[in-house]
């Protein structure tokens, strides 16, 4: 670390005294990048003019190299698009016997893994479902129970008097149409009695 920092120490002073465009390129031993460079310039200027000066290409390496791995690249792209293809039961013309074999096992390798995830995921939604269907059987139980005015163990539940209700619920709507029905009895005539004439309401 001290001797780095001695290195660009001493490339500020050339550029300051020397009035030099200087660039510094350093790799320590665990691949840390460490970089100086003039402030008037840039170092792909000074490759440039290095370039220009040697008349060496610096680039050509680097471009080789890029250019390598594109081609590689496509190649691998190439083989993946075809053998694509081939699952689909194309392009099957220039294939060897081992070949055709090999995509056969793959093949059924495939079609095993997939039917194990359709079975798994089968499985899974049906026995959601059985749990939904449960659920909704049991609010449906308990709502006929509170309709029917019983607790959750069958029993009639008691109103204020301490005697079972009445009516059903479900009995009334069914049933008790005619409940609401009015009687209209008369009273005996009283001729004393200054209410005579009005007629009294009973619920049938």
């Amino acid at each position: 670390s001290k001797r780095r920092v001695g290195i660009f120490k001493k490339a500020r002073e050339l550029t300051v005294l020397c009035d030099a465009e200087v660039s510094l390129i350093m790799y320590s031993s665990t691949g840390k990048f460490c970089e100086f460079c003039s402030p008037s310039t840039t170092t792909k200027k000074i490759f440039d003019r290095y370039q220009q000066v040697s008349g060496i290409n610096l680039w050509n390496t680097q471009y080789e190299k890029m250019q390598g791995n594109l081609d590689k690249l496509k190649e691998n792209n190439n083989k993946l698009r075809k053998e694509i293809r081939q699952r689909m039961g194309e392009e099957l013309n220039d294939l060897e016997i081992k070949e055709l074999r090999c995509l056969e096992q793959n093949l059924e390798s495939s079609l095993k893994a997939v039917r194990e995830r359709k079975y798994h995921v089968i499985i899974t939604q049906t026995e959601t479902y059985k749990k939904k269907l449960r659920s909704v059987h049991e609010a449906h139980g308990n709502l006929l129970a509170s309709l029917e005015g019983r607790d959750e163990n069958g029993d009639y539940m008691t109103g204020d008097n301490g005697g079972p209700d009445y009516e059903p619920a479900i009995g009334m709507a069914n049933e008790g149409s005619h409940i609401f029905a009015f009687r209209v009895q008369p009273f005996q005539p009283n001729l004393h009695d200054p209410s005579y004439g009005i007629h009294d309401l009973h619920l049938a």
